[in-house]
């Protein structure tokens, strides 16, 4: 056996039904798996017993009639992860919440009551909203400026921050004998007044043994990327390739190196969905098969979500991609811009394209033993720090933690045990020091 210094981490996307328009079909999946919190705790319990870091709940406000089917009828997911909290006691809990359509002082007090709860295992995936069509759900008539909603969003996050440290760690004596409840010297008002926002504070509520929660964050524009490398502690990514995840760690590292920060303390997991079976020829087949019930009109849907469902069912199928130069790129642009470019690049039709990202490739294809060696082989060569699984199909998950997980801790590549409780212990992250204490005050005076 090796022993790695670096380990390898997991999370478990649990997205039920799927985030595909076939998933649901699957036999052995409930058909309101998206709505059953037994559901949720129990894959959240199989994560658990396998050592995985978190599990990872996406969302975005926003649907059509043709929408994959778990975005058609879903739990939100703080509600969801309170109830995961209490029915788990080591994994990470990590929930999507929006900065466009919030307000700051009720997402710091939902998440900080979440990581209290949890007993300091909460994580918040910041996002800006992709969707245009969510601005018409929060009483606005169009979606903010793709630009604007990073800047909003890069203070949100600040303001929130800012209140999690509304009181120092030591703020409550709870001394009965002397009736002391709080040393008010220790209770720190916020009085931001910015560009986006104006909030007082404090928050009334105290920080948890993991100081505050876990910052993911999730964009592949260079708007995400740059917001990514300034503030994320952990990174969702999409990555259809060993050699296109590797450009996109080394870019967002980098960029966290530029602002000053441990590029360590950034954790780039992107998303997996692995095809295993006994043999590679085997899982290869099923893979094929899974393909072969593909609809073209579903993947004609699906490849308009990132252009906030853009209507692809009105040009000429075999004719080349469509000029799209009059949208406006203003939903999930990084995700729309790769399809465009991809589109170009190859020469596709719309035809074309349409397959080429309903069947995306997907290295990690084959026995245990190979799609064991294609984590390890994107873990060392500087593509990943690990992987989210995105759990639908419940066999599926089962062979991978059964068969898949042993291998790496075999090899020294994952753990064995939790070496902590908080998930900031899980991911590798320091303990963030209260920015009103001492310590981080003279921290800051060293600098």
């Amino acid at each position: 056996m090796t022993t790695h210094q670096r380990k390898l981490h997991l999370g478990a996307i649990l997205s039920g039904v799927g985030t595909t328009q076939n998933d649901w079909r699957h036999p052995d999946l409930p058909g309101d798996a998206s709505v059953d919190i037994d559901w949720y705790i129990a894959n959240a319990r199989l994560a658990e017993a396998a050592k995985f870091d978190l599990v990872f709940i996406v969302d975005s406000p926003f649907i059509t009639p043709d929408t994959a089917p778990h975005f058609l009828n879903r739990l939100e997911p703080l509600t969801l992860l309170s109830a995961v909290a209490v029915s788990t006691s080591k994994i990470g809990l990590a929930g999507t919440l929006t900065t466009s359509f919030w307000e700051p002082y009720n997402v710091a007090r939902q998440f900080a009551s979440l990581d209290l709860i949890s007993k300091g295992r909460a994580a918040w995936n910041v996002v800006t909203t992709g969707l245009e069509g969510a601005a018409g759900n929060y009483g606005r008539e169009a979606h903010f400026d793709h630009a604007d909603r990073y800047r909003r969003a890069a203070e949100f996050l600040d303001v929130v921050k800012g209140l999690w440290d509304s009181y120092e760690d030591d703020a409550f004596p709870r001394d009965k004998a002397a009736g002391t409840f709080l040393d008010k010297a220790k209770q720190h008002r916020l009085d931001h007044k910015g560009e986006f926002f104006s909030v007082t504070g404090p928050l009334n509520i105290q920080r948890s043994r993991q100081g505050q929660p876990v910052i993911f964050q999730a964009g592949e524009s260079e708007e995400g990327r740059a917001f990514g490398g300034a503030i994320a502690e952990g990174i969702y990514a999409n990555a259809e390739s060993f050699e296109q995840a590797r450009e996109y760690y080394a870019d967002v590292k980098a960029r966290a190196a530029t602002r000053g920060r441990n590029p360590d303390h950034v954790v780039i997991l992107p998303g997996l969905i692995p095809v295993i079976a006994e043999t590679d020829a085997e899982a290869q087949a099923i893979e094929e098969a899974q393909n072969g019930k593909l609809d073209l009109a579903k993947a004609l849907v699906q490849l308009g979500r990132p252009l906030n469902y853009h209507d692809f069912g009105q040009y000429d199928l075999d004719a080349p991609f469509p000029d799209l130069g009059h949208l406006t790129l203003n939903s999930y642009k990084g995700g729309a811009e790769r399809i465009i470019r991809t589109a170009r690049t190859e020469g596709l039709t719309l035809r074309e394209t349409a397959w080429r990202f309903a069947a995306r490739p997907n290295p990690f294809v084959g026995s245990p033993e190979t799609v064991a060696d294609e984590i390890e082989r994107w873990f060392l060569g500087g593509a990943c720090d690990g992987f989210n699984y995105r759990v639908t199909n419940p066999a599926a998950f089962a062979l991978f933690t059964d068969r898949v997980v042993p291998i790496l801790q075999e090899r020294g590549l994952f753990r064995t045990e939790y070496a902590g409780e908080t998930l900031r212990e899980h991911l590798g992250l320091p303990f963030p020091e209260n920015r009103h204490a001492p310590a981080f005050e003279e921290a800051v005076a060293a600098e």
